[in-house]
C-alpha cells in the first residue's frame, strides 16, 4: 500500500487537478474535449506519485563489520560460581568485531584478586570464532585465552589457560561446552598432582523476556575437574554451580540486574581465607553499546 505523498508534492498535485478542472469548465460540453481533459489531470497527478516512488532513497545496505561493546560494575565477579575478586567489586567491559559471514573477534576485561593470582590485578580474555545457524538452532564454535599479566611477579608460574569451545541454542535456552587445550590455570605448574587433561566446563543457560523492560535469566554449570585441576577446587573432582536472575532495562539503556549465585562446594578457599564458593546475591550496573 502507497504512502501519502510529501506535502510539496501534494501542492503539484493540487494544483494541477485544479487546472484540469478549469479546462474541465471551458470546454463547453463538448464530451470529447471533457474526456481529453480528465485524461490529461489523472496522467498528471500519476507522474507526480511515480516521481514521489522514484525520488524515495533506497535503504542502505546493512555494513559487513560490526563492533559491539559493554561495561558494567558488578558488587563480585564469580568466575563459574567462584569469586575472583575476594567477594569484592569488579568493573568489567570489552568489545567484539564481527563480519556478516560470522566470524568474530573479541576481548573482555575484569580487575581481579592480586593476592589470589600471583600479583595480577586484571584478567584478560581474547576469543574468536564463528557463528552460525540451521534451521532454528544457532551454533557457536571458537577459542579462548585467558590472560593474567603479572601473575608471575611472586615468582610463581604465569597463570593462563586456553580453552575451545561448542555451543548451540534454541529459543531462549542455550548449551556450551569448554574443554582445554593447556595446562588448565596453569595447575600443573602451580599445584602439581597430575595432568589437568580431560576436564572440561558445562554451561547450561536461559533467559525470558517479561515484557516492559524486565527479564529472568538462569543458568546451572558442571566443572569437570581431573589430576592437577583437582586442587582449585578444594581436592574435588567436579564442581556444581548455579545462577538465578532478574533484570530491568532502564530508558537510557543502561541495564540493572540481581541475581543469586552459588555452588555444591563451599569449601574452596581465597587468598585471605575467605570461602569464595559459597553462596552469594550479586548486584549490577551494565550497559552494551
Amino acid at each position: 500500500m502507497e504512502g501519502p505523498l510529501p506535502l510539496g508534492q501534494q501542492a503539484l498535485a493540487q494544483f494541477l487537478l485544479k487546472v484540469s478542472e478549469q479546462s474541465l469548465q471551458t470546454t463547453h460540453g463538448d464530451p470529447m474535449k471533457k474526456m481529453n481533459s480528465l485524461v490529461a489531470a489523472l496522467l498528471a497527478v500519476s507522474s507526480v506519485s511515480a516521481f514521489a516512488q522514484a525520488a524515495a532513497p533506497a535503504a542502505a545496505p546493512a555494513p559487513d563489520w560490526t563492533i559491539t561493546g559493554n561495561a558494567g560494575l558488578f558488587s563480585d565477579y564469580r568466575f563459574r560460581g567462584i569469586s575472583q575478586t575476594d567477594k569484592k567489586a569488579a568493573f568489567q567491559g570489552g568489545f567484539d568485531v564481527a563480519h556478516s559471514s560470522g566470524f568474530y573477534l573479541g576481548n573482555w576485561n575484569s580487575n581481579i584478586d592480586s593476592s589470589f593470582f600471583g600479583g595480577a590485578n586484571i584478567e584478560m580474555d581474547f576469543y574468536g570464532g564463528f557463528k552460525g545457524a540451521v534451521g532454528d538452532i544457532s551454533y557457536d564454535v571458537g577459542a579462548l585465552y585467558y590472560y593474567y599479566p603479572g601473575s608471575d611477579r611472586s615468582g610463581t608460574a604465569k597463570i593462563k589457560n586456553t580453552e575451545v569451545y561448542v555451543g548451540a541454542s534454541y529459543g531462549p535456552v542455550s548449551a556450551k561446552v569448554y574443554y582445554p587445550i593447556s595446562d588448565f590455570f596453569s595447575a600443573e605448574d602451580l599445584i602439581g598432582g597430575g595432568n589437568a587433561a580431560g576436564s572440561y566446563y558445562l554451561d547450561l543457560s536461559g533467559a525470558y523476556d517479561l515484557g516492559n523492560g524486565f527479564g529472568l535469566n538462569a543458568h546451572v554449570g558442571y566443572q569437570k575437574a581431573k589430576g592437577a585441576a583437582k586442587g582449585l577446587y578444594a581436592g574435588e573432582s567436579s564442581v556444581i554451580d548455579w545462577k538465578l536472575g532478574a533484570t530491568y532495562g532502564l530508558s537510557n539503556g543502561f541495564v540493572l540486574g540481581l541475581a543469586y549465585i552459588d555452588t555444591d562446594n563451599d569449601d574452596i578457599a581465597g587468598a585471605t581465607g575467605k570461602k569464595i564458593s559459597k553462596g552469594t546475591a550479586l548486584l549490577s550496573l551494565s550497559k552494551a553499546f
